[in-house]
């Protein structure tokens, strides 16, 4: 793989290891909660994965954002989706004028929604209403990536340009004080790219990664298949060389989404993964950084069956099951609940010790305040109303 620039190199050599010491001691302090140890399952090993990322028995996870980019996809002339092309520039205008199912599902759990355009190829309409989203980012590479069907969707240098907005991003979030931050998408024809990305890079054949998206038909679903084959077979992106599959066969909001998960894992912010095409984008950011996988959060497991098969490949575990296949980040707003859970009962459970129960000894030296600590001891997350 070619050199990489500074700013990219960077963000990737700031990505260690968990804080084995930190999740220790958050492990050592749950069990001493009023509850058999690990009853808590998944929630009990999110609050040890927070502290591994941050190196804080007790971090915050307020302010929250998240971060949906977006861009078009020329392999849409190709008929590979139910909706045309247009509709990537009209969910841009709903997102701003906070319509849209990521805006009513980031406002329950307490998130800002940054959006990025990445390469919309229609202007974004006026939205209906005021524009109420967090933040807007206009950054666009150009106004849609190639189809990848008879050619490569972008250029290496644009293929680095992506990133760097997204790196960008993460550190103007990492600035603002950000403490937890979900990933998110839009762009019509982006599971066909995703698509191609995942065989690419797991070795895996199309028809075992590429699924119906917006719920295609038959015919379209064909179509949609031929394309992802024709992509490879034209192309033939190297799976030895991560930035030129992303080169070859992604797509611009694919690209800015490597960048934005390496720059917030850089910080030490943790990072919630969303659907099938930012699974497509956390392949390729493991591929520049192996070290990455333990600080990314998986959300939910998608109807897609390419994105079964990212998580394997990631070594990650979903939270949820839900049957979506919307994207937008709508997954990580969800597991944002979840990890609010996990927050809490680290938080306010009582131990033991302090509620005066018998039958369960903590096998762990006490902390510095001493086994009569209580859950008040440690830093509360801010009640939302």
């Amino acid at each position: 793989m070619a050199s990489l620039p500074p700013s990219l190199t960077a963000a990737i050599a700031a990505i260690g290891p968990l804080d084995e010491g930190a999740m220790a001691a958050t492990k050592a302090r749950l069990d001493q909660l009023t509850k058999p140890p690990g009853s808590l399952g998944r929630l009990e090993q999110l609050a040890i994965q927070l502290a591994g990322i941050t190196g804080d028995l007790a971090p915050r996870v307020e302010p929250r954002a998240i971060v949906v980019m977006a861009a078009d996809h020329g392999v849409a002339a190709q008929g590979v989706s139910a909706y045309p092309q247009a509709v990537t520039a009209q969910m841009m205008a709903n997102f701003l004028a906070s319509g849209a199912a990521i805006n009513a599902l980031a406002r329950h759990a307490g998130a800002d929604v940054v959006v990025v355009d990445m390469g919309v190829a229609n202007p974004i309409p006026p939205p209906q209403s005021p524009a109420r989203v967090g933040r807007f980012i206009s950054a666009p590479i150009g106004p849609g990536s190639g189809d990848i069907s008879v050619g490569p969707a972008m250029s290496r240098a644009e293929a680095l340009a992506a990133i760097e907005v997204g790196l960008r991003v993460a550190a103007d979030l990492a600035a603002a004080g950000v403490r937890l931050v979900g990933v998110g998408e839009m762009g019509i024809a982006n599971t066909t790219a995703a698509s191609a990305v995942a065989a690419a890079l797991t070795g895996r054949l199309a028809r075992e990664v590429t699924g119906r998206g917006t719920g295609v038909d038959d015919a379209t679903y064909r179509r949609k298949l031929e394309a992802v084959q024709r992509a490879l077979k034209v192309n033939h992106p190297p799976a030895e060389d991560p930035l030129a599959v992303l080169a070859a066969v992604g797509g611009f909001e694919i690209g800015g989404l490597v960048g934005l998960m390496l720059g917030v894992a850089a910080a030490g912010i943790p990072v919630i993964l969303d659907g099938f095409i930012t699974g497509a984008a956390a392949i390729i950011a493991v591929a520049l950084c192996p070290r990455l996988p333990p600080r990314l959060i998986a959300s939910h497991r998608s109807v897609e069956p390419g994105h079964a098969i990212l998580l394997d490949h990631l070594g990650l575990v979903p939270l949820l099951d839900l049957e979506l296949r919307l994207g937008e980040g709508t997954g990580a707003a969800l597991a944002m609940h979840l990890i609010d859970a996990a927050c809490r009962t680290r938080d306010e459970m009582a131990t033991f010790a302090s509620a005066g129960l018998s039958g369960q000894g903590s096998p762990h030296p006490p902390t510095s305040k001493g086994d009569t600590e209580s859950a008040a001891d440690l830093p509360r997350e801010p009640r939302r109303g």
